[in-house]
C-alpha cells in the first residue's frame, strides 16, 4: 500500500537532512506481485509478522501488567525466590513450539523457491558494469538491455518521468503461466537481480551460476521492473530490470520475430565473410608525371 505524506510533514523533513522527494511516496508492506512465488513469499512475510505481533502484545501486555498491579505504592514486596524450574521449562518449550510452527511454512516456501526442475524456458542472465545480457537457451536470442532514461532528466535539465532510472532500450519477454528457470552469473563484480513482483532477488556471481525460477501468473500480464540490488561500482543505480510478460500467443509471435531478426544479421555476417579477399600480389598501379 502507497501512502501520500501531507504537505505539511515536507516542511520539518529538511530539519532532519531529508527531502519530501525522497520520501513523498513510499510503501507499508511487501507486494504480493504477480507470481506464486511472490504470493507464498508475502504470505510467509505475514505470517511471521502476525506471530510476532502476538508475541509482543502478550509479553508487553504482561510486562506492563505486572509494572502497574505490583508495584511497590500499592504495598507489593518483591518475591524474594530464587529459580523455579518449572518456570524455565515452560519458557523454554512455548519459544521451541513457536519457532517449529514458524519454520514449517519458511522451509516450504524456501525448497520451492530453489525447485527449477521441469522448465518451460531457461534465460541466462549476465550481468555487466553497468547492464544486462540475456540469453535465450532455447532460442536463438539473445541482447543487451540498457538503460535507457533520457540524458535531460539524468542530468536534472527535464522533469523525472515516473520510470525514472527503470527504462531500458530492450526489455526481457517472458509469457505468462510458464515456468521459466533463470541462470544467473556477471562477466565482472558481483551484481543481483531483482524484480519483487517476480518473487525473484538472486546474486549474480562471476564464474559462478545461480539457479532461481517464477511463473508469471496467467491473468496478470504487463511490465515489471527491477533494479541491480548489489552495490557494483560508480554506476550501480543505472542497471535497472524490465520484464514484459506477455500472453502465449504473443511471446511466441515476438520469439519469430526476434529469430528472424537473428538470421538476418547472420545471413549479413556469413555474406561479408564470404566476400573474396583483396589480393595483396597485386601491387597498385602508379601513374608517372612528367613536369
Amino acid at each position: 500500500m502507497s501512502v501520500r505524506l501531507p504537505r505539511g510533514i515536507g516542511l520539518i523533513f529538511p530539519l532532519f537532512g531529508f527531502t519530501l522527494d525522497a520520501w513523498a511516496d513510499y510503501t507499508l508492506n511487501m507486494t504480493k506481485g504477480a507470481s506464486p512465488i511472490s504470493s507464498n513469499i508475502h504470505q510467509l512475510h505475514m505470517t511471521i509478522l502476525w506471530i510476532c505481533v502476538a508475541i509482543g502484545i502478550l509479553v508487553y501486555g504482561v510486562m506492563i501488567y505486572a509494572i502497574i498491579r505490583h508495584r511497590k505504592a500499592a504495598g507489593h514486596q518483591a518475591a524474594t525466590f530464587h529459580e523455579s524450574t518449572t518456570v524455565e521449562i515452560i519458557w523454554t518449550i512455548i519459544p521451541f513450539i513457536i519457532l517449529i510452527a514458524m519454520a514449517v511454512p519458511a522451509t516450504k516456501t524456501l525448497i520451492e523457491m530453489t525447485d527449477t526442475r521441469n522448465p518451460e524456458v531457461t534465460i541466462k542472465i549476465t550481468g555487466y558494469r553497468w547492464f544486462w545480457h540475456y540469453d535465450y537457451i532455447d532460442e536463438n536470442i539473445s541482447f543487451f538491455s540498457n538503460i535507457s532514461t533520457p540524458e535531460d532528466e539524468l542530468n536534472n535539465l527535464a522533469p523525472k518521468n515516473p520510470h525514472y532510472l527503470l527504462q531500458v532500450d530492450k526489455p526481457l519477454v517472458i509469457p505468462v503461466g510458464k515456468k521459466i528457470r533463470f541462470l544467473i552469473t556477471a562477466k565482472d563484480v558481483i551484481h543481483s537481480w531483482w524484480v519483487p513482483a517476480l518473487g525473484v532477488k538472486k546474486d549474480a556471481i562471476p564464474g559462478f551460476y545461480n539457479e532461481v525460477w517464477s511463473m508469471v501468473d496467467i491473468d496478470k500480464p504487463g511490465t515489471y521492473r527491477g533494479q541491480c540490488a548489489e552495490l557494483c561500482g560508480a554506476k550501480h543505480g543505472y542497471m535497472p530490470i524490465v520484464v514484459e510478460a506477455k500472453t502465449l500467443a504473443e511471446y511466441q509471435d515476438w520469439v519469430s520475430k526476434q529469430e528472424k531478426t537473428t538470421a538476418q544479421a547472420t545471413d549479413e555476417t556469413d555474406n561479408f565473410a564470404l566476400m573474396p579477399p583483396c589480393d595483396v600480389s597485386q601491387k597498385p598501379t602508379t601513374t608517372k608525371h612528367t613536369a
